[in-house]
């Protein structure tokens, strides 16, 4: 039978660079490590190169897609167990369209809001028993680092704090059509059953590192103060915890966030 369909041009404004090599997906496909009573979530099949495994692997299989060539490409297949659903990942709710959680999160996702389904994975981490995530390597490289580094960052210290991650491979740009300008990297992360430390206030402990890391080149103290927190109850914190206010927030440990979030949030409780 001859395929009608006809060639498809990827389009830059969705990001778009679809893996080939059949050599990473299965290296996927292998930490992914998908049961066969496990559902599977993917954002951004493109072509199909990780879909056509899947759809092997699991009864269920929800795809987000937002290209509309795409998706009347998806709407051609007749397997039962592809639900597909249309539109922007970080827009719909995946609470609603999530039918039967936990999933498997696997995806070569679009590099433009690669960082931003990272936040909303954090924020729906309960729906999901791992992930394993395709990003360019500099944004796994962020994900991945450890304190005192200069990829350590907002990603570092959240995704770490609520995943155990690991780096699963590092692909050329050989390994996707079009061949994006940088290297990429798989991701995996398994959600932890409580955040590694403790928070009193799970978005304030998220404000208070994004605070700390807006402005690099400054100290913590100066850091915080411009994001509204006041100097004596920053410098009052930080000697609770037996921080140096004068550190940056790069060289912050996990534990260390976590503690001065909770003496934050309390200081300010007691005094409204």
């Amino acid at each position: 039978m001859t395929d009608t369909t006809p060639p498809y041009r990827t389009k830059k404004r969705f990001g778009q660079h679809f893996l080939h090599e059949r050599k990473y997906i299965d290296d996927i496909l292998a930490a992914a490590a998908i049961g066969p009573t496990e559902s599977v979530l993917e954002i951004g099949p493109g072509l199909g190169a990780l879909t056509d495994h899947l759809l092997k692997l699991t009864d269920r299989l929800d795809v987000i897609e937002l290209d509309r060539d795409l998706i009347e490409r998806l709407q051609q297949r007749s397997e039962p167990n592809l639900h597909l659903h249309q539109g922007d990942a970080l827009a719909l709710d995946w609470d609603e369209i999530l039918a039967g959680p936990p999933y498997v999160f696997v995806a070569n996702l679009p590099y433009n809001i690669s960082s931003q389904i990272l936040f909303k994975l954090i924020d729906h981490r309960s729906l999901f028993s791992r992930a394993v995530l395709m990003f360019q390597k500099e944004v796994g490289d962020r994900i991945c680092a450890k304190p005192s580094t200069r990829s350590y960052g907002i990603l570092s210290v959240l995704c770490q704090f609520y995943f155990d991650v690991a780096s699963v491979a590092v692909l050329p740009p050989g390994a996707f059509k079009p061949p994006p300008k940088v290297d990429s990297m798989v991701v995996s992360f398994e959600p932890l059953e409580q955040p590694r430390y403790p928070v009193e206030d799970d978005l304030f402990f998220r404000r208070v590192v994004k605070a700390a890391f807006r402005q690099r080149r400054k100290t913590l103290r100066n850091s915080l103060k411009s994001d509204g927190f006041e100097g004596e109850e920053i410098d009052r914190a930080c000697h609770d915890c037996g921080i140096d206010p004068a550190r940056r927030g790069e060289t912050l440990q996990l534990k260390e966030f976590a503690a001065l979030a909770n003496r934050l949030v309390n200081g300010l409780s007691s005094t409204e």
